[in-house]
Formats: structure tokens, sequence, C-alpha cells
């Protein structure tokens, strides 16, 4: 495994993609958000915490996931950003409706808890199209308690 430092404009993009409709959400929580968040799984909230700093460190400072050259690992970058893409279908609706816990923890095209699978499944693809481990690895860390927080909530909301 090859892996080089510099600059990812691929995982700058990705970044912004998942962070601009984050920060909308800050001011667009659903009712009653703060309720569920204290019952968080703490264990899982460390996974989440520790991921989330390692993806997005590791998404700009390996230049693996830009685009060299076009060949059949090109697509598992397209399906990655057709993730993204429907990760921000996922906010458009989530933004456009009554913004309620049922809401945020919605699914898309049956892909369970959307708002948090989506992102997860693409970075995890970025990782595998840049066939950089440190990605991977900080990606599954992040999955296991970003997913695992939003199956929770939704679990209460049953």
């Amino acid at each position: 495994m090859d892996i080089h430092f510099g600059f990812s404009y691929i995982g700058f993009i990705f970044l912004l993609m998942l962070m601009i409709p984050n920060i909308i959400w800050n001011k667009n929580q659903p009712k009653n958000y703060g309720k569920y968040v204290k019952n968080e799984n703490k264990v899982l909230l460390i996974f989440e915490r520790i991921g989330e700093m390692l993806v997005t460190c590791i998404s700009l400072i390996f230049s693996d996931f830009n685009i060299n050259k076009i060949s059949n690992w090109t697509i598992i970058l397209l399906i990655a950003f057709i993730l993204m893409i429907l990760y921000e279908i996922y906010w458009i609706r989530y933004f456009k409706s009554n913004k309620t816990m049922k809401d945020m923890y919605s699914s898309l095209l049956k892909i369970p808890v959307a708002g948090a699978t989506l992102p997860v499944v693409a970075f995890l693809l970025l990782g595998i199209y840049g066939k950089n481990i440190f990605l991977i690895i900080s990606t599954i860390i992040l999955g296991i308690g970003h997913i695992g927080i939003h199956l929770n909530h939704k679990k209460e909301l049953e």
C-alpha cells in the first residue's frame, strides 16, 4: 500500500458536503433533541468523536483521494460521490420537513438512518478508492459510534 502525504481536494469537497448541512442543522435541530442526547451511550460517543477527528484530518492530509487517472477504481470514487449527493438530498428533505426526531432519523432509498449511514459509507469508499488504510480504519471507528448513536435514537422513538 503506497500512501502519499499532501492536500486532498477531494477530501476537502467531501468534508464541505458533510459540514455545511451540519452547520445549518445547528439552527434547525429537531424538537426535543436534547432529551435524546442525554441518553447517548458514552462508549459510542467516544468512538464517534475520535472517528470524526481522524476522518477529518486524514481526508485532508493524504493526496491518495485526488483523481490522478481514470481507471476502474474511479467507479468507487463515483459511488462515494453519489452517496454524498444522496446525503445532501437527505438534508434538503429534512430542512423542508417539520424537523421532528422522526424526520431526523428517517431512511432514504431504504438506507436506514440515512443522515448517519450515507456519509460514513461514502468516506469508507473514499478510503478504499485511495487505498488508504488509515481512512478505512478511521471511518469504521466513526461508523461504530455515529451510526450506533443514531440507531439508538431511532429505537427510542419507536
